[in-house]
């Protein structure tokens, strides 16, 4: 089921509760009861889901690092079995140690939201190699990485 869709539910349920507490009794028998709760259920509990939804899906994290004022070379590193509670900045303070890293993207479910255990890593075209070699098979939060020069879009 959507989630959002539960969370309308939940904020009319909520909010008929409400109403019944704070509504004397006169008012909740007659017919602007039903008014009412076409109001509340049909236009302010979709508005408040929408903003708890886009809230909840779109977390303040970002899903890369912020840009770098990078002008040199670059190349992106596919990194593999990366721990699902790795983030961005983790990722990248530990490719740091192995050249300029220009940004981090983690991969991550579209539906959920939740991280795919895999995502690139983009470097200083010069550190690369290097990089490669240094980290690939190397122990990362309890995990061992595997690390790979990505193939551009056009070639798989």
């Amino acid at each position: 089921m959507n989630p959002s869709f539960l969370l309308y539910i939940l904020v009319a349920g909520i909010l008929a509760i409400l109403a019944f507490f704070l509504f004397p009794a006169e008012l909740l028998l007659s017919n602007q009861a039903l008014a009412l709760g076409l109001l509340v259920g049909g236009i302010v509990s979709p508005q408040l889901a929408k903003l708890f939804v886009r809230t909840a899906v779109q977390p303040s994290d970002k899903s890369s690092t912020p840009p770098s004022s990078f002008t040199g070379e670059r190349k992106t590193l596919y990194v593999g079995n990366l721990p699902y509670r790795a983030s961005e900045q983790e990722v990248s303070d530990h490719f740091a140690s192995h050249g300029e890293v220009v940004s981090v993207r983690l991969m991550k479910d579209r539906r959920t939201g939740k991280r795919k255990g895999y995502g690139f890593v983009e470097m200083a075209e010069k550190d690369a190699e290097s990089a490669v070699s240094a980290l690939n098979d190397t122990e990362f939060q309890e995990r061992t990485l595997k690390v790979r020069m990505a193939k551009d879009k056009q070639d798989h």
